[in-house]
This record gives structure tokens, C-alpha cells and sequence, in this order.
């Protein structure tokens, strides 16, 4: 009798989890058409014997409450998350998927083996899905575990495209299951997220409290700090770049799990970061938590007391019901804004400990130490840089502050002590990859073996970031052949830690543990570290590889792993135009502007730039004729790694009223034509030190310029300064104070215009 009411516990929790999603917070009219139907099936997840799995999924617009505001989302079924698909190890997945956008759609089945023609990445393995048509997947489940879908078209993901998938073996062990897709979100629109980050944007950072301004520095007593900081021509510190105004476990803030666990009931947690670009711990006022499947493979059972979950990422954990009370599984995003909750029991809660604020002056601090003047990473001696197993975002977390028997971590000479593994305080104990072990052996084939070497690089001011310094676009395809065996580096030199995902294979992770390595889709890879994974070139077709953080995936880092003699794909009809379509993504362009409406005169800047090039006006009006105007075209193309030098072509055009005898001249004694002038110019521009943007111009006529300058000096949280001085013998200077995303109010001092003060709005 007990065995079968804990057999009916688990199919009602199964069910239960994901099937009562259709809460006040998503607005969307049910399926004109019959609900998603599963044929030669039972129970959802419960077959007697394989079969085809089917489900009719809807794409439809649909409008959200998240984020307090009503805004504009995409629902399947009527339901965020997607709804949980459900398979057994043996079966055959038929989805039918039918478009109600007014945009193309597609859907990835993350962490899948399954012919290359379903793998769902627009333009590389199909077309995409167009407004009012239905495209059907069909591919055979040979493996089991935690997995999940999501749609791989611009950015969707973002905005509600993100769903459980759950492959049973053929004989589970009976326990309350529990799927859990974790996710975030915005109230502001993907592309707009997307280009904010490309246009250096801060206001995400004045809205996450995460500035780092001079007078933060002082305050602190991190002057020298961030002193240091702007000599290496680093901008502020952050472990996340966009704001949310909400996270989410399964579609709500708190998530009360539907059942009537009680003290002694064992819980497995199957768990998805489905977030677009956001890591989260994970503790529980439980107890510890034991870890037992990664990416969908098993590993031998480790019991931590918290993990952190890398974008795209699963988990499969359990965790113990201690008490008849009920007990908070805290999910907590890196940047520990906010939190979201599982609930797990009944009766009085009992919460987590919260994740306190990171000390993000720390953070800096140490970064200084690891990079050098040219931009690169330098990994200093006796630092073990793999597999997670030292953590260097730990030197700000204040929860590991020594209790009294170290002193406070502040470099990164003294990080590697307070990594994963055990904390300075003592008992914690962190998940780290050197930690799985497989329960069986992952050994390759014997077969002749290829080593690849990439760095992981970026740019955070511009948002560009790479591979080898090369967006997708930028590179050939991979070519791999069936039957060899593929050994690749990752050696991350950037500043951000990056979840790197292989399509369509597992690979294993070389971590000390043999024969045993785990196998993982995802990796996630922590600045400085160089880790080492390797995979059987065993299908065939081109499979995607790239960061799964959706923002520097979209801006080209990623490579295409193309097998050699593949049979040509029937999805893709036309590969140049496909390709060419798949190429465009990072080689969008991102448009910002800013005009300041002030007292003496109207100036401001517009700019047009992509991953390589900008084109970028400037302009200066006067309100009478002694003031004149002016406006200057830049068209230039960044050519180093660090995008510090930009060299350009130019036009400036200007005119100003002279006075009767009046002459100038630059500081080189040549003849200036300022004062009324169309000319066109050559030149370069280079970030120097402290952020200044040194440029020197040649134009037609024979004269040269030569100018400093810098905008958006960090003065205060919300206080930023700017500078110009040039040969003409023209400066400026003015401050800023920033009231709202798109406005603020502004005062500056013009050589040729004096004082004035006024409105300046942006974009």
C-alpha cells in the first residue's frame, strides 16, 4: 500500500508542477484548436511501452504582468514557461509546431542527440518557421535526464520561449519529481536590452546600484582602486549585465509546491536555467543539497551546501523535508539584485539565508591584479584556473567574510583559498566541476584525435565579443570529420565567465577523475580559467557551438562545427542565402544619440555601429551668427582585439561669423580654416589610459588636429563628467546628472559658445 500512494505522489507531482501554469500573470487566450495531445500514451511520462510521443504546440503573442507593468511576451499553449514535454528513453518525439506570430519562430531541443535537420537553429539546421505555418520535429529519444527547449530565433528566449524537457528512463526510481525552469525578466524590450549593451549604456547599472563612481571610491577608501582600474582602461565592475525587474521559478516569484510533503520525504528537483543571461545559486533552509544528474547524465551523488547554475545549464538534485514545516529553496541571480523562491512542504516557512549585497570594489580590485596593460589576463603562480575550482567573483562575497580565524579575501593572490570547495568560515561547502564523477566510464573510442585551442574574448564597453577575436560571421565553418575524436582548450581572457554549449553532443570534461570524467553539453567558464573538454565526432551535419548568455551569443561568439561529406540538408534549400541570413545576426547595427538642448546652444551626437564599425556625426549650433555651427562625419573601422584604435575617414563642415580682422591659428602656427570650413580628413582614434579617446586628423587642405577626450566620467552614481581639448585651441567641459533612461540635465562650458545649461535626452 505504501509503495503505490508513493507511486500516486509522484505522477500528481509530475503533473502538477508544470501543468498549473496558466496564472493571473499571463494573459493569453486558449488554443482555438484542440490542446497539446499526447498519443500511445497513458499518463503523461508513465508508458507501458514506446511509442509516438505527440504535442501541438501554439507560438502566440501574449501580454504579462512580471515585471508590475503589462508587457508583451510570447506564450505556448497559453503558458510561461512552455509546458513541460515529457518522454521515455524509447520513444518517438513528434511536436508539431504552428507559428501565430507575426514572426518567424523556431524551437532547439537543448542537450538532445537528434539528426541535425531538427536541431531547430534558424538558417543553419532549417528555415525558420514563418507567420501562419507549422513545422513538425520528429526524432527518436535514445537518452534520458533533464533537458529543455527554447527558441533559438533573435531573441525570444528572452521574453517567454523557454520550456522544461523531461526524458524518463524506462524504469525510474520512485520519488516526488519536481520540474523547475528557472528564468527572468524585463520589462524592457530584448532589442532594446541588446542595444543598450551595445552602446555602452550605464543605466543598468544606476538601476542594479552597481555604478562604481569616484565618489563610491572614496567613500569606501577605493580610490587608488579605481584609479587603477581606469589606467588599464577597464570600465566598472559587474558579474551581470542587464537588469531585471523580476525573477522567476516556473513563471512566479514564489512557487508553492502543490502537495503535502512531510518530515522525512525525499524531493528530486529537476531543475533548468532557462534565463536568458542570468546565473543563479541555489541554497536550501532544507540542509544540504545532493547533487546527483548534470546536463542529463548522472553523476555519483555529492551533497553541497549551494551551487551555482550557469545559464542553460541543469541539475538534477535532491533535497530532505526535515520537518512538517515549509522550507524555502532560495534561487538567487549572481548579481544578487533580487531572489525568487521554490516552497517545498507545508505549514509555517521556513526561509534561506539571503545572499547578501556583493562588494563590488573588491571585485575590482582583483581584477586589476589579473590583467595587464594590453588587455589580457595574466594568471598568476601557484593559481589553479580550471574547472570552477577557484571562483574569483568569491573575493566579493561577503558571506565568506572570515568569523574570526583569516582575514578578509581582497586579492587575488589570497582567492584560490576561499574558492569552491570548503570557505574560509569553514563548513560550506560550494559544487565545483572537479566534483562530478560519472558512475560510468566515458572513455572515448579509440580513434585518431584532433586538439583545438580557442580564447574566449570580448570588449564590454563596445559589447563585442568572440572567439579568437572573431565573431561568427568573421570565420569559416569548423570542418570535423566523422569517426575522430575532438580534444578543445578554452582559455577564457575576458572579464566575464561565459557557459559555452555544444550542440547535439555531450562531451567530457577533463577534471582529474579518469575514466570517470562527467559529461556535460554545457560549460560554464570562469575568467582566466583554461579548461580542456573532448568529444566523439560521432553525427553528421554542422552543429552550433557558442556562449548560451543570449546577449553575446547574438553578437557572433560561437563557431560551427561542420562535418565533412555530409548529405546535403533538406531544410535547407538554398545554403548561401541561409548562410548569409545566419551571418547577419552579428553584424547588426545598433543605433544610439543624445542632444542637449541648452541655454547657449543645441549640440549633440548620433552613431551607427556594429561588432568592427562605426559611423558616428557630431554637431554644435549656435543661436546667433557668432556662434555659427558645425557637424563632423566619422566613418572608421576598429581593427585590434581590445577595439582601442579605430582608424578613420572623415568630413567636417563649419561656419562661424568673424570679426572684422579677426585670424586664427591651431597650436602648430598653421592656418586655421574654422571659421568657415568643408573638409575632408583621414585619422586615427585610440583609447589611451583612463579611458581618454586620443585622435589625430589630417585634413585635405594640409592642416592637422589633434584632440583629447572623454565622456561619461563616473563622478557619482548618478553625475557623469566630460571633457574635449584639440590644436584649434577649442575645449569643453561639462556634468550631467541623470534623472530617467532617456534624460538628463546638463551644464557645460564652450570655448566658442560659453556657459550653458539645459535638457539633454538620449537614446
Amino acid at each position: 500500500m505504501k509503495f503505490i500512494l508513493v507511486c500516486c505522489l509522484s505522477i500528481l507531482l509530475s503533473s502538477f508542477a508544470f501543468g498549473q501554469h496558466q496564472h493571473s500573470e499571463v494573459k493569453a487566450a486558449a488554443p482555438k484548436k484542440a490542446p497539446p495531445k499526447v498519443s500511445d500514451v497513458e499518463t503523461l511520462g508513465n508508458k507501458k511501452s514506446p511509442g509516438v510521443v505527440r504535442y501541438d504546440l501554439y507560438v502566440a503573442d501574449t501580454t504579462v504582468t512580471f515585471g508590475g507593468k503589462p508587457k508583451r511576451a510570447i506564450a505556448v499553449n497559453g503558458q510561461i514557461p512552455m509546458p513541460t514535454l515529457t518522454f521515455t528513453e524509447g520513444d518517438t518525439a513528434e511536436i508539431h509546431v504552428q507559428n501565430r506570430l507575426k514572426e518567424s519562430t523556431s524551437l532547439h531541443w537543448h542537450g538532445l542527440f537528434l539528426p541535425n535537420q531538427y536541431d531547430g537553429v534558424p538558417y543553419l539546421t532549417q528555415m525558420p518557421i514563418e507567420p501562419n505555418k507549422t513545422h513538425v520535429y520528429r526524432f527518436p529519444i535514445i537518452q534520458n535526464g533533464t533537458h529543455w527547449y527554447h527558441s533559438h530565433s533573435g531573441l525570444q528566449e528572452q521574453i517567454g520561449m523557454y520550456g522544461a524537457m523531461i526524458l524518463n528512463k524506462r524504469k525510474e526510481p520512485v520519488i516526488p519529481t519536481i520540474p523547475v525552469v528557472l528564468s527572468e525578466w524585463t520589462n524592457m524590450m530584448p532589442h532594446e536590452v541588446d542595444r543598450r549593451l551595445h552602446n555602452a549604456n550605464d543605466w543598468f547599472a544606476i538601476k542594479k546600484g552597481t555604478t562604481q563612481s569616484y565618489a563610491e571610491a572614496i567613500k569606501g577608501g577605493h580610490f587608488k582602486t579605481k584609479l587603477t582600474n581606469e589606467l588599464k582602461r577597464m570600465t566598472a565592475m559587474d558579474v551581470s549585465d542587464v537588469y531585471y525587474e523580476a525573477f522567476l521559478v516556473n513563471g512566479k516569484n514564489q512557487y508553492q509546491v502543490p502537495n503535502k510533503l512531510k518530515a522525512g520525504d525525499k524531493v528530486r528537483l529537476r531543475i533548468a536555467n532557462g534565463g536568458a543571461s542570468t546565473y543563479f545559486w541555489l541554497t536550501y533552509a532544507g540542509g544540504k543539497i545532493t547533487v546527483v544528474a548534470n546536463d542529463g547524465n548522472d553523476v555519483t551523488p555529492v551533497e553541497v551546501d549551494r551551487l551555482i547554475i550557469a545559464v542553460s545549464e541543469t541539475y538534477d538534485v535532491m533535497v530532505t523535508i526535515p520537518e512538517n514545516k515549509n522550507f524555502e529553496f532560495l534561487v538567487t541571480p549572481e548579481d544578487r539584485t533580487k531572489s525568487a523562491s521554490l516552497w517545498l512542504g507545508s505549514g509555517q516557512k521556513v526561509p534561506a539565508q539571503k545572499l547578501p549585497k556583493l562588494k563590488y570594489f573588491e571585485g575590482m580590485k582583483m581584477m586589476n591584479e589579473m590583467m595587464d596593460m594590453n588587455g589580457n589576463l595574466v594568471q598568476m603562480e601557484g593559481m589553479k584556473m580550471q574547472n570552477q575550482v577557484m571562483d574569483m567573483n568569491t573575493v566579493m562575497s561577503a558571506e565568506l567574510d572570515d568569523a574570526g580565524t583569516d582575514t578578509v579575501v581582497v586579492d587575488a593572490h589570497k582567492a584560490h583559498n576561499m574558492g569552491s570547495g570548503k570557505s574560509a568560515k569553514g563548513p560550506m561547502t560550494t559544487l565545483n566541476y572537479d566534483m562530478l564523477r560519472s558512475p560510468e566510464k566515458t572513455v572515448l573510442p579509440k580513434a585518431p584525435t584532433r586538439e583545438m585551442e580557442f580564447q574566449l574574448t570580448g570588449n564590454m564597453n563596445r559589447y563585442v565579443w568572440t572567439l579568437d577575436n572573431k565573431t561568427i560571421s568573421e570565420e569559416d565553418k569548423i570542418l570535423i570529420k566523422k569517426g575522430e575524436n575532438l580534444r578543445i582548450i578554452l582559455y577564457n581572457n575576458s572579464m566575464m565567465r561565459h557557459p559555452m554549449h555544444l550542440h547535439g553532443h555531450d562531451f567530457r570534461v577533463i577534471n582529474g577523475q579518469g575514466d570517470y570524467a562527467p559529461l556535460k553539453n554545457v560549460l560554464d567558464i570562469m575568467p582566466m580559467e583554461r579548461d580542456t573538454i573532448e568529444f566523439s565526432a560521432s553525427e553528421s551535419g554542422d552543429w552550433f557551438f557558442h556562449c548560451h548568455i543570449l546577449y553575446h551569443m547574438m553578437s557572433g561568439m560561437g563557431k560551427i562545427f561542420s562535418y565533412e561529406n555530409s548529405p546535403l540538408n533538406p531544410e535547407i534549400p538554398n545554403p548561401k542565402l541561409a548562410q548569409r541570413k545566419l551571418f547577419a545576426d552579428d553584424r547588426m547595427f545598433h543605433f544610439m544619440a543624445e542632444n542637449d538642448f541648452a541655454s547657449n546652444g543645441n549640440d549633440g551626437m548620433a552613431m551607427l555601429a556594429n561588432t568592427r564599425w562605426s559611423i558616428g556625426a557630431e554637431w554644435r549650433l549656435g543661436y546667433n551668427k557668432m556662434h555659427g555651427f558645425e557637424t563632423e562625419t566619422h566613418i572608421g573601422r576598429y581593427v585590434d582585439r581590445m577595439q582601442w584604435l579605430m582608424p578613420f575617414v572623415g568630413f567636417d563642415w563649419r561656419y562661424r561669423k568673424m570679426e572684422a580682422g579677426e585670424q586664427e591659428s591651431n597650436i602648430f602656427g598653421q592656418k586655421s580654416t574654422k571659421d568657415n570650413r568643408r573638409l575632408f580628413s583621414v585619422g586615427l582614434a585610440y583609447t589611451l589610459p583612463m579611458l581618454v579617446v586620443a585622435q589625430a586628423e589630417v585634413y585635405h587642405d594640409g592642416n592637422v588636429r589633434l584632440q583629447l577626450m572623454r565622456e561619461d566620467i563616473p563622478i557619482s552614481k548618478r553625475l557623469r563628467a566630460s571633457f574635449m581639448v584639440n590644436s584649434d585651441k577649442e575645449f569643453m567641459g561639462g556634468l550631467k546628472f541623470i534623472t530617467t533612461k532617456y534624460m538628463g540635465v546638463s551644464a557645460h562650458y564652450d570655448s566658442d559658445m560659453g556657459f550653458g545649461a539645459g535638457l539633454t535626452l538620449n537614446y
